[in-house]
């Protein structure tokens, strides 16, 4: 149960074995995650799946991953606060402590995996403005420093008054973010897979895929486990919402392999992902395509997902596992594909020149990157534990939009 702080939200109380068996379990992740960096650190990456032609593994999958999540968590805030949709407001702290948790756990692993992470002072003192990398820096900290500002915001009745403001500039911030996230791999012109400026607006819808999934299954635990009530009706309406995001997803992804086919120094590259490229081909269309797209649909809009509450359970968790699939799709196989040194003519050397990179996951990468899902549930954890987030319940009979 949740025990009374105010008189609308309350904190998650830690009496119970559930509470200890779940803080036991995260820490025992990120221990995992600590040793699995430890152990690259010292014995060095050549005992990860990475190579020269593979140089951002699993490691880097989980770390986009959970950034671009953390800016798509916030949308429930900002439907409730810059969109004025009353429904959610008793859900927008919950959706700005998941944000801040997910980005922290991304940043986390991502540190982590550089090989050098003392050498990060270095990375926050030293700017090549020229470098999205260097931008990257100011977005991430950014967004946590906004995320906090719009939590104090509802925690000091004083500042209520500043909440929209304040949601409008976190709003606008994380499309940024993200927009700058995925221009990472939209900059990268020597890339054929990552060469295309249709990143950036993909990047921010997957946002929006994977932080509406990741705040559902978020919220529907911690009203489980408070025992408020979280309206079917809210969980209908953001489980559709989640099918409107995951159809412009597959959209966005057809316009890029649409255009990717259309340009003649492209189909190598469309051709080895979309027919030979072995298990990105299939984690592209079984698991992208079909289990976190067609199967979406399946789950919310026809009867056989079931009840309201089961449907959205499912269809957010077939979401995020479609999602990891593209965001390793998009990482590994983007790097997988062999770089054309000299368009137009061929080469042939000793380095694997021409040659498709092959890479296999290894334990310290996965351990690395369950490490940071771990540090970021348990942020979660601590903040429901010492600061009143939960509302009492979550109407779904109140208007749509304030007065």
């Amino acid at each position: 149960m949740a025990s009374s702080v105010g008189d609308r939200f309350s904190v998650l109380d830690r009496a119970g074995l559930r509470f200890r068996f779940a803080v036991a379990a995260l820490l025992g992740l990120i221990a995992l995650g600590y040793a699995a960096a430890h152990y690259m650190e010292v014995e060095g990456h050549h005992v990860t799946g990475m190579t020269n032609q593979i140089v951002w593994g699993t490691p880097h999958v989980f770390a986009v991953f959970l950034i671009v999540a953390a800016s798509g968590a916030l949308n429930v805030a900002s439907l409730a606060s810059v969109f004025g949709i009353a429904r959610y407001k008793p859900l927008a702290r919950l959706s700005g402590l998941l944000a801040i948790a997910l980005l922290l756990g991304g940043l986390v692993v991502l540190v982590l995996d550089l090989g050098r992470p003392e050498r990060l002072i270095v990375a926050m003192t030293y700017y090549n403005f020229k470098s999205i990398f260097a931008w990257n820096i100011f977005l991430y900290t950014g967004f946590i420093v906004i995320a906090v500002a719009y939590l104090w915001m509802h925690f000091e009745p004083r500042m209520g008054v500043y909440v929209k403001p304040v949601g409008i500039g976190a709003f606008v911030w994380r499309i940024v973010l993200t927009t700058g996230t995925g221009s990472i791999f939209g900059f990268l012109v020597a890339r054929e897979g990552y060469d295309a400026a249709i990143m950036a607006p993909l990047f921010v819808v997957m946002s929006l895929v994977f932080g509406t999934a990741a705040f559902l299954l978020f919220a529907m635990a911690v009203f489980r486990w408070s025992g408020a009530a979280l309206d079917t009706q809210v969980v209908t309406k953001l489980a559709n919402l989640l099918g409107i995001f995951v159809a412009a997803s597959l959209y966005l992804t057809a316009i890029y392999h649409l255009t990717n086919l259309y340009i003649t120094e492209h189909h190598g590259f469309e051709r080895f992902l979309l027919l030979d490229g072995g298990v990105h081909t299939t984690l592209f269309w079984l698991v992208q395509v079909a289990l976190g797209g067609l199967l979406v649909f399946a789950v919310l809009w026809t009867p056989l997902g079931g009840p309201p509450r089961r449907k959205a359970v499912v269809a957010s968790i077939l979401a995020l596992i479609g999602g990891a699939a593209q965001v390793y799709v998009i990482i590994i196989g983007g790097q997988a594909y062999p770089l054309e040194m000299f368009p137009g003519m061929d080469a042939s050397s000793s380095f694997f020149d021409g040659v498709v990179a092959h890479y296999s996951p290894s334990l310290p990468e996965v351990g690395l990157g369950l490490g940071g899902v771990g540090l970021a549930l348990l942020i979660a954890l601590v903040g429901l534990r010492v600061l009143p987030f939960v509302p009492d319940r979550a109407a779904g009979d109140v208007a749509d939009r304030q007065g």
